[in-house]
């Protein structure tokens, strides 16, 4: 089958990235937008038994970029696609995982079943929140990591090298962080949150593990208003690091993230393209490292029959 790509509306540069890495054209599609709020998707060239993959993350406006993947995705089913693979760098509704409150909707799963309703063959995506999402669909899904390409670009930082230690911002974090501690040979701290006031809201109290005299990075798989990473930053500076890092995979950055960064005791914040960083929210600070090499070999490897996990062990 001849390898192509589309894609949405929601990262286009992501995916002209990509399609050079492959050294293959963006293929043709229309999207329109009638005067009733109605959308049309449009497949404007012959995809007849090809192996199409369709890019489509997650940012806003989250309901219409899913939307709009589902018109993709059925219109390829209509047009006789070969096969059909969702690429979404950052999933949808990833967070509503489960049912923590009385009453509400498992919506990552909600999603599942959509896309493959839609049609889609497999999903390629990038760190989800929780890996049990996996255990949503009944198609194959490839769940990549972009903990490697974090990690290099970590590494060139000379001053953080010299006395690096790797802070899980909660205890929830501790399993990730230490994958990033062992690979950048580095010391492990875990920030230690407690519910003490009326409010609910847990705030950092102890640490294990020690900061002092080191330069710390937080890592996470995702910033969004910033609140755990921002306090874990303060209490790493009380706790004597010489400077604090963070390096996040999906920057999320709602709300008034952006400001708050700007008076964080963040000296430098690491994040990578699974979402587009709009002008308003950047800052000399933030680094973006783009995932578009390690989805192209995923999506090569795919078209090509080969081991994906391979890839990663690799890395």
């Amino acid at each position: 089958m001849e390898l192509t790509i589309l894609s949405g509306s929601s990262h286009p540069t992501l995916t002209r990235d990509i399609c050079e890495r492959l050294g293959v054209p963006l293929a043709s599609s229309t999207v329109t937008r009638f005067s009733n709020d109605n959308l049309k998707v449009r497949i404007d060239e012959s995809v007849r038994g090809k192996d199409v993959f369709v890019v489509q993350t997650a940012c806003p406006p989250v309901q219409d970029h899913l939307f709009e993947l589902l018109l993709f995705i059925d219109a390829l089913r209509g047009a006789s696609a070969g096969r059909i693979t969702a690429v979404i760098p950052y999933f949808f509704y990833a967070r509503s995982d489960k049912k923590d409150e009385p009453r509400i909707s498992i919506t990552a799963r909600l999603v599942a079943e959509l896309l493959q309703t839609a049609g889609a063959d497999r999903l390629l995506t990038l760190d989800l929140h929780s890996p049990q999402i996996h255990g949503f669909f009944k198609i194959p899904v490839d769940h990549i990591t972009a903990v490697p390409t974090l990690v290099t670009a970590l590494e060139r930082d000379r001053e953080l090298m010299s006395a690096p230690v790797v802070v899980a911002p909660d205890v929830g974090e501790s399993k990730d962080a230490g994958r990033f501690a062992r690979r950048l040979n580095a010391l492990l701290a875990v920030v230690d949150k407690r519910r003490t006031g009326d409010d609910e809201k847990a705030r950092p109290v102890n640490m294990v593990g020690e900061v002092s005299g080191r330069h710390a990075v937080m890592v996470d798989d995702e910033m969004a208003t910033g609140g755990t990473i921002f306090e874990a930053a303060r209490f790493c500076t009380a706790r004597g690091a010489v400077s604090v890092r963070a390096a996040v995979v999906h920057a999320v950055l709602s709300g008034d993230c952006a400001e708050r960064f700007r008076s964080s005791d963040l000296a430098r914040l690491i994040v990578t393209d699974t979402l587009p960083l709009p002008e308003h929210k950047r800052d000399p600070r933030i680094e973006v490292v783009s995932v578009a090499g390690l989805l192209a070999d995923a999506i090569s490897r795919i078209h090509l029959g080969k081991s994906v996990a391979e890839m990663m062990s690799t890395r």
